[in-house]
């Protein structure tokens, strides 16, 4: 077995962030910048995936449901079953608005109306 690839199934936050991302053609498409974690539950909600902009300026955060995400060990990173096209048009965040993770359960609601219609499971 590979030293890098560990044989349990946790992992610690920082090293998911920065992991990159690919569709299911194998094109990398961002990268994961945060996590969104429900205070109460202490389930992960959200990877805060990150394209576009240069050296983190600019660049949008779209909240990805943490379910769609399939870690591919061979790519060292997450596979999503979505175009480049579907995520650039979900529902995003800039940096200034993570302060308040979108303002609150309009925004949550914008997310889960998104992803269910291109096939997400409901929240």
């Amino acid at each position: 077995m590979d030293a890098s690839i560990s044989s349990h199934d946790l992992i610690l936050a920082d090293r998911v962030t920065d992991t990159p991302v690919y569709n299911r053609a194998g094109e990398k498409i961002g990268r994961i910048d945060n996590l969104s974690i429900d205070k109460v539950s202490g389930q992960v909600l959200y990877a805060l995936l990150s394209f576009g902009g240069f050296l983190g300026v600019g660049d949008k955060l779209h909240p990805l449901p943490w379910d769609r995400l399939e870690y591919d060990p061979a790519k060292g990173g997450y596979v999503v079953p979505l175009s480049k096209d579907q995520l650039e048009a979900a529902p995003a965040l800039t940096r200034e608005d993570l302060e308040d993770l979108g303002a609150g359960a309009d925004w949550r609601d914008s997310v889960v109306n998104y992803y269910g219609g291109v096939g997400a499971p409901p929240f």
